[in-house]
């Protein structure tokens, strides 16, 4: 190779296809074998990310606690719009979490979730802003994504099971299933190059200087009703 084409090549602004973009605001993940196939070797700081489960209570929630936590050190909230279960606020609390940064909404109807949820993402003192919404209007989503974007937010849309990744204006898109013990990610959709085996993590040993969370599911069910309003009557785990 021509050494000047070489050392143009070797500038890490140059993206080349079959490797994975850069990203300059990605987070680590806790997990190496993940972060070695994210774009950035970290999840998207300032992007959309959906997350399809074939199931519920395979650690997903595991698998993100450890960036949460690292949003929080740096003093940033964390929000959840429209979890499918109450979070169960003593195990979080035991992963790290400080729950007095983190933001528990429920609304009434689908309108307002997608307002709340858009709200979070373009607040500037959000850093993750996670939910869980059966949206499928590419305008919606598409301005979601913009959202996240310009608030420099962290967001996840997870789709429950039985519901297909849709979210076109997501550059990140994995699918979550329990394997051997260990859970399952397979990269749907990437900025690089096509990854045909699914990466296995133990979510029960992540290599963040954290707490140990292998206790904690992030899950409890439902015991009592969530308020709903965003803002001032939004429900503190």
């Amino acid at each position: 190779m021509n050494p000047a084409l070489a050392a143009a090549l070797a500038n890490p602004a140059i993206w080349r296809g079959g490797d994975c973009a850069p990203e300059p605001a990605a987070m680590p993940s806790g997990y190496p074998a993940l972060d070695a196939v994210l774009p950035g070797h970290g999840w998207p700081g300032s992007t959309l990310t959906e997350i399809v489960l074939t199931r519920e209570g395979i650690g997903e929630i595991r698998l993100v606690l450890p960036a949460l936590a690292r949003l929080q050190a740096a003093g940033r909230d964390v929000v959840w719009i429209a979890p499918p279960h109450l979070p169960y606020a003593p195990a979080l609390s035991a992963a790290g979490l400080d729950l007095a940064r983190l933001i528990v909404v429920r609304c009434r109807t689908a309108a307002d979730q997608l307002w709340a949820y858009e709200q979070a993402l373009r607040a500037p003192e959000c850093g993750a802003a996670f939910a869980w919404l059966d949206l499928a209007d590419d305008r919606a989503l598409r301005r979601i994504a913009v959202a996240a974007r310009e608030g420099g937010t962290w967001g996840v849309l997870w789709r429950r099971p039985g519901r297909h990744a849709t979210a076109a204006a997501a550059p990140l898109r994995l699918a979550l299933a329990p394997q051997d013990g260990k859970l399952s990610v397979r990269v749907l959709k990437r900025r690089g190059g096509d990854l045909a085996q699914p990466v296995l993590i133990d979510v029960d040993a992540p290599t963040a200087a954290l707490p140990d969370p292998r206790t904690c599911a992030g899950w409890n069910a439902p015991t009592e009703p969530f308020p709903h309003a965003f803002g001032g009557a939004a429900r503190r785990a």
